[in-house]
């Protein structure tokens, strides 16, 4: 029985993602080298994958040269936004707090790390203020 179809992008759609997020616009043969270093897969599996994302309007693509350009049609920040506000619902009840608490506990943040974490936190506040 197939899997239903996701609102968000799969694990290994969120893979590709990231690759042009941070490099650009990319060709199938550098997104299977860039996976293919991580975890060995064949070019037709990444081929596949690539035509179901452009099929799920994840990605688009342009001829360019003897190859296909493909781009992200989402954006980083809007997906993440998404992905969090999915897993706090689902997984902590709608709990931010158990959320957090559960990441500090488990990814264990450098001091750098969560200086950021509490300056952004100053910042939300003062922005809560405003309103």
């Amino acid at each position: 029985m197939p899997r239903p179809r996701s609102d968000h992008p799969t694990p290994s759609e969120l893979d590709v993602l990231n690759i042009l997020w941070d490099r650009g616009p990319c060709t199938a043969r550098q997104i299977w080298s860039v996976l293919n270093a991580k975890r060995k897969r064949h070019v037709t599996s990444v081929n596949s994958l690539l035509n179901t994302m452009v099929d799920k309007g994840l990605l688009t693509y342009h001829s360019h040269q003897r190859a296909y350009l493909y781009e992200a049609q989402i954006q980083r920040e809007q997906t993440q936004a998404e992905l969090v506000q999915d897993l706090v619902g689902r997984v902590f009840a709608g709990s931010p707090s158990d959320l957090v608490v559960r990441m500090l506990g488990h990814c264990q943040p450098s001091p750098e790390e969560l200086d950021q974490i509490a300056k952004t936190i100053r910042q939300y506040r003062k922005q809560q203020e405003k309103k």
